[in-house]
């Protein structure tokens, strides 16, 4: 879609260029040589006498300076697509949450705000870092490029950054050697995509400066074993029957969701390198069957 909208920008960009320096140009001198022509004509009839006249041209010069249709359809687009490529590209872009890996702080049909210039402004489409932004922190919800496939964009939190040794054994995560601090907030039930009822223990787990909610159910296993695939940097994990230990590359990241059992994240498909990030997450802006989640900030 990046790529698309850097082709409609460009296109109608030089459509706009077109119009401004050489069509329109063209279409008021059109106009002008009518207004003189008008001005000769109505020369000569005063010499023949004649006083009144209908020479008027103001409809037809109209005519002439008035855009094409065709212009219209592309120089005309190009300052809303300039404006929306350069919003979506630099500033902020929207995501509609797809799945149920980050219940309870994402639903499903949420529509979210990401912020493109936290981490560092990047260039679209290649997405070539310029300019340096904030660290990527521990607790932080970030959009990025899944690495089995960059074409498709994923949302988790990051639970670790380059350098970390991070452990997950009986569901209880520690980073470095030490234990994250959660705290029971109840049971937790919801109704999962396809109706199937879901029963969670909520948690409240606070993750450096971040204080969120994680789902778990107890009768899941920590990691389905046959779902581990060969990822880049495989040999920095060990895993085992009660969970997995890694120690995460320079510049990459290890992701994993809320609901921490009804998500495909870095213990199965691997870190995630600094290239890939799109941005920081930071608030709902829209929920058809949930009006109050409107406006919520993400943490």
């Amino acid at each position: 879609f990046a790529f698309l909208m850097l082709m409609a920008t460009i296109v109608t960009g030089i459509y706009w260029l077109a119009e401004q320096f050489y069509f329109l140009p063209q279409r008021r001198q059109a106009a002008e040589r009518l207004e003189l022509d008008a001005a000769h004509r109505r020369a000569e009839l005063d010499k023949l006498g004649i006083a009144k006249s209908d020479v008027d041209v103001t409809q037809a010069k109209e005519r002439l300076i008035m855009q094409p249709w065709w212009l219209d359809w592309t120089a005309g687009l190009f300052p809303v697509i300039a404006v929306v490529f350069v919003l979506r590209s630099f500033l902020f872009e929207p995501f509609k949450i797809p799945s149920g890996s980050m219940i309870p702080t994402l639903w499903v049909g949420d529509l979210i705000l990401v912020n493109k210039f936290h981490y560092g402004v990047r260039l679209p489409v290649i997405n070539l870092k310029v300019t340096d932004g904030n660290p990527v922190e521990r607790g932080d919800v970030m959009v990025f490029r899944y690495p089995e496939d960059p074409s498709l964009d994923y949302i988790k939190r990051v639970v670790a950054v380059g350098g970390d040794r991070i452990s997950y054994q009986n569901k209880r995560l520690s980073i470095n050697g030490e234990e994250i601090r959660t705290e029971p907030d109840g049971s937790f039930n919801y109704v999962e995509a396809g109706s199937s009822f879901v029963s969670s223990q909520r948690y409240v787990e606070t993750l450096a400066a971040h204080r969120h909610a994680i789902l778990i159910q107890p009768d899941i296993p920590v990691v389905r074993q046959g779902d581990v695939r060969r990822f880049p940097f495989r040999d920095n994990c060990v895993y085992n029957e009660t969970g997995f230990t890694c120690t995460v590359p320079p510049g990459h990241y290890f992701m994993m969701g809320d609901n921490r059992d009804s998500s495909s994240d870095s213990r199965y498909w691997g870190f995630v390198p600094d290239g890939n990030i799109v941005g920081k997450a930071f608030m709902i802006w829209w929920n058809f069957d949930q009006f109050k989640r409107i406006g919520n900030s993400i943490d």
